[in-house]
């Protein structure tokens, strides 16, 4: 694509705005490419993963939780942040027990999704998992969520009606579209490309 030089932004400094339990806030004073000075205020994330869990008669593990700042019950696929020094992974693995109990014999790396670009440096992995075996959830305290199966199909209407709108279940959908035609491929070692890993 060339050279991006002439759009990159410089940072010349930091000043913290919030550190709550969940959120890290932060504005940065940057140099533009014309010389100014701008300023960037956006939330620091340590990163996030989310699981296709397949099942063996092909319907997919989903979630139902309610999301306070929509004010609203969401169906999203199973997800989680990163802890402190864990690998993506082993984050998906762990997500995916504690919250719907579930464990997996063969894991997948698709791809990674920055779902809010302008305000927040987050990055999202997505992972496919299969060779499902149920087990007891480990739900964190004050979460609560319902977990039940759907179709490929049935996830395609959701996201077609306007019944989801989560930005990684719309994201989610798209790679398992793919993949159910054969025009994306999943490589089912558990390893992530030497680019991406972290």
């Amino acid at each position: 694509m060339g050279s991006d030089t002439h759009l990159r932004e410089v940072p010349v400094a930091r000043t913290e705005l919030l550190q709550g339990n969940f959120l890290h806030v932060v504005r940065d004073t940057v140099r533009l490419p014309s010389g100014r000075e701008a300023t960037r205020e956006y939330v620091l994330h340590p990163g996030a993963v989310m699981v296709i869990g397949w099942l063996d008669d092909g319907r997919l593990v989903m979630e139902r939780q309610y999301r306070h700042p929509l004010r609203d019950v969401m169906v999203e696929f199973p997800a989680g942040k990163l802890d402190a020094g864990e690998g993506s992974l082993a984050c998906a693995r762990r997500e995916l027990l504690e919250e719907t109990g579930y464990s997996a014999r063969e894991w997948a790396f698709a791809g990674r999704l920055a779902p809010t670009i302008a305000y927040s440096d987050e990055i999202i992995d997505i992972w496919f998992a299969r060779g499902l075996s149920a087990g007891e959830r480990q739900l964190d305290d004050g979460e609560f969520l319902d977990v039940f199966s759907a179709t490929p199909e049935e996830l395609q209407a959701w996201c077609r009606s306007g019944a989801i709108i989560d930005c990684k279940t719309l994201v989610g959908a798209l790679w398992l579209q793919n993949v159910l035609s054969g025009a994306w491929t999943l490589d089912w070692s558990g390893a992530m490309p030497p680019a991406v890993a972290r």
